[in-house]
């Protein structure tokens, strides 16, 4: 075992310890990053070395490599950067003195738990890590966290009072019941129950199995005690109604036979694309069935939170049009129950979302925006601390790294937040946002499409169909762009941004009148608005965003937009 720093590490059962022999948790690839710098220690150790040694035969980016480094450091507690120290142009140096011992350090009554046991966010689901444990995770000096990077952001299990063995849920999902059971039916069938095992199989925590019993559940009470060895039981049904395609689920608990979850969704039966029908079905109950699994092991609402709950949902009514108006009755309805319920953690989250909108719709000042995203930060730093493992705890974090340019982590976040929830279509907007402002055009558009394709939740619908209109828009491909801009406009006429990219589509595309009308939309929606202060912060961003920014500016200067000055607090 090899010591540094009064740190033990232990590569036979996969094992860091600190200074006080506790336990620190690493995901497997962090743990081994380290264990290579630690028996290299001394030694410059170039970036793809690192890369070849920890992820060999395979083709990672370098984010992945920081990503990893940040774990070490924030485990390490190396804030300043003694121990891993990055040499400029050649790689990194382990530089804390390194010495070897025969034996384990004293466990106590720490529960240890190995790097295999303990994955840290984001990698895609594999057949080797989904059989792990349901993770939660804890932070370690948060202020840094947040306002620099993620780092600390440690996994471990658990499960509350759920009642589950401490790996997580085992669910059994039969085949679905096929009421029609006719060949359009029954090929329908097939691709919804395709689409969701892929979601479900993609949800840290749970495992599946797939059984092949075929056959309606007439009551709980008919499933056998722990069925195949499952906790919970999925029952799915696909009927097909006078207009409309009829998918139902139910959640059932094997032991208990209650019923956790139950969802009925209806879509119309003359969609012509089957596929894209099949998705929607699958993603509209899987979506609430996501949020169901999250919520295991949390304490029953009381009163309170119900009230809370009640003005969450008032607030989100008050925005859907997303109006300046509108935005400023949300705050002060989350604002007048956050004084009363303090520690709160969906109301917390819910005005640091809300904040976070008002940010990205540059509805606050330069000094109010400032203080909204430290007020942001502090409900978020309570939140997680409370609920670290929370979907929407989750994605308001992803959300909060994206508004505030922090691309690199808000990759992470993200994708760890659909760790959780795969149809969250809210999550993928904002990946799908980092994305683009990371210049990989191409792969946002793809994340945007497959927010359509899932098209959850409902009241997010309008923000994906603008992110993939811009993203049209910014690789020019401007009649693509008008039809996402106006799907986007029918639902939520209430943003600026979305008429000012429908005019800098229909400029180019010559259609001059139009280009004017939907500018003087824009403007009359953000009065002052100036080529200088409509776009997003430009901090961290790509030069192949900013060059292609530059040009929709242009075209909209073309159009009749004020040039204002250069406004360098977007910077």
């Amino acid at each position: 075992m090899f010591c540094f720093a009064g740190f033990v590490l232990d590569p036979d059962r996969a094992e860091l310890h600190g200074p006080d022999g506790s336990a620190i948790r690493l995901r497997p690839k962090a743990f081994e990053l380290l264990r290579f710098l630690v028996t290299n220690n001394r030694r410059v150790v170039g970036k793809q070395e690192l890369m070849n040694a920890v992820w060999p035969g395979i083709h990672v980016a370098e984010d992945s490599l920081f990503q990893c480094i940040r774990e070490i450091r924030a485990a390490l507690g190396d804030t300043q950067r003694h121990m891993v120290k990055l040499v400029s142009g050649r790689g990194y140096l382990f530089s804390a003195e390194v010495s070897l011992m025969p034996d384990g350090p004293p466990r106590g009554s720490a529960r240890n738990i190995s790097a295999s046991d303990a994955e840290l966010v984001i990698e895609p689901a594999s057949p080797e890590r989904r059989p792990g444990s349901h993770k939660t995770f804890a932070f370690g000096a948060f202020t840094a966290l947040l306002a620099v990077a993620v780092v600390g952001l440690v996994f471990f299990s658990s499960r509350g009072n759920s009642g589950f063995r401490s790996d997580g849920p085992v669910i059994e999902v039969p085949p679905i019941v096929d009421s029609a059971a006719d060949p359009q039916s029954n090929a329908l069938a097939q691709a919804v129950a395709a689409e969701m095992i892929d979601g479900l199989a993609r949800i840290d925590g749970i495992r599946l199995i797939a059984s092949k019993k075929q056959g309606p559940v007439a009551t709980a009470e008919a499933i056998p005690a722990r069925a195949h060895g499952a906790d919970l039981f999925l029952q799915e049904e696909l009927q097909k109604g006078p207009q409309s395609w009829i998918f139902r689920t139910r959640l059932i608990n094997v032991a208990s036979r209650e019923i956790e979850s139950v969802a009925e969704v209806r879509l119309d039966a003359g969609e012509p694309d089957k596929q894209r029908l099949a998705s929607r079905l699958a993603a509209r109950a899987g979506y609430q069935l996501a949020i169901r699994l999250n919520k295991f092991g949390e304490a029953d609402s009381g009163p309170q939170a119900d009230a809370a709950d009640v003005a969450i949902q008032q607030a989100t009514a008050s925005i859907n049009h997303t109006t300046k108006e509108r935005f400023a009755t949300a705050r002060a309805i989350l604002e007048k129950y956050l004084s009363d319920q303090p520690n709160n953690p969906d109301l917390q989250i819910a005005l640091a979302a809300l904040h976070l909108r008002g940010i990205q719709l540059a509805w606050y000042s330069p000094a109010e925006g400032k203080a909204a995203e430290n007020e942001a930060r502090s409900l978020l730093e309570h939140a997680l601390r409370s609920r670290p493992n929370s979907i929407p705890v989750l994605g308001t974090y992803c959300r909060f790294l994206t508004v505030t340019n922090q691309f690199s982590e808000s990759l992470v976040a993200c994708a760890r937040a659909l760790s959780f929830n795969p149809w969250d279509g809210t999550a993928l907007f904002h990946l799908g946002l980092t994305q683009i402002q990371l210049g990989r055009f191409e792969d946002a558009l793809a994340t945007f499409a497959q927010a359509d394709r899932f098209d959850t939740p409902d009241v997010s619908r309008w923000t994906w169909l603008l992110a993939a209109g811009w993203t049209d828009v910014l690789l020019n491909r401007n009649e693509d762009a008008i039809e996402w801009l106006q799907r986007s406009i029918a639902i939520t006429p209430g943003t600026g941004r979305a008429h000012m990219l429908l005019a800098t589509a229909y400029q180019r595309l010559g259609r001059l009148d139009e280009a004017k009308q939907a500018l003087a939309r824009g403007l009359q929606l953000r009065p002052g608005s100036t080529a200088a202060n409509i776009g997003l912060p430009t901090r961290n961003t790509s030069p192949i965003y900013l060059e292609a920014r530059r040009k929709i500016n242009q075209t909209l200067i073309e159009v009749g937009l004020p040039a204002g000055e250069d406004d360098q607090t977007s910077r």
